[in-house]
This record gives structure tokens, C-alpha cells and sequence, in this order.
């Protein structure tokens, strides 16, 4: 089975997030949004997972009135977090089956 890839444009992302391709490319600039094919800022593609951070750093930029080093520096703390949540769901499953076990 593979898995299927939802596939966002920048054109798409700048339209659905209500910003210009400039924030989009300061975003990139400063690791928020990774772009996953494309050459050019104007042929980006950016998965779910990316179009997503994009949405969550434009809110913390306009909600908070961060400015993007801010925003880049939180979204990293976000994504570390992510990551230790999942090792941490990982590890507890690896326990219940070894507690089970007796």
C-alpha cells in the first residue's frame, strides 16, 4: 500500500492563508515551511504537514504580533515537542508490552 501525499502550490497556499508569496518565501528563509519539489519560489510544493505549519506560523505572526525570527524559534519548540510526544506514546507502548508480559 502506498501512501498518498496531499500536494499544496504555493499559489494555493498564498491564497488559502491570505499571504503573498513574500511571507511564504520568508517562511522557507527561516526553516518555518519546507518546500518538498520545486525549483523556483514560484514552483514550491509544500505537503499537508507543511501548509499546516505555514497556517500556524501567519497565526502566531498576526495573533501574537511576533516577528518571524520569534515565530521560527517557536515553531521549532512546537515541532521538538510533537517529536517527544510521539517517542514518548512509542515508549509507553513498548512498557504496556513488556509489563503484559508476566
Amino acid at each position: 500500500m502506498t501512501a498518498s501525499v496531499t500536494r499544496v502550490t504555493v499559489t494555493e497556499l498564498c491564497e488559502r492563508e491570505g499571504v503573498s508569496q513574500t511571507v511564504v518565501v520568508r517562511l522557507v528563509e527561516h526553516d518555518i515551511a519546507r518546500p518538498i519539489a520545486g525549483s523556483s519560489a514560484e514552483d514550491w510544493v509544500f505537503d499537508a504537514t507543511g501548509a499546516q505549519w505555514v497556517y500556524k506560523a501567519v497565526r502566531l505572526h498576526r495573533d501574537l504580533e511576533l516577528d518571524w525570527v520569534a515565530v521560527s524559534m517557536l515553531v521549532d519548540l512546537l515541532r521538538q515537542r510533537e517529536r517527544l510526544d510521539r517517542e514518548n506514546r512509542r515508549l509507553k507502548q513498548r512498557l504496556a508490552r513488556f509489563l503484559t508480559q508476566d
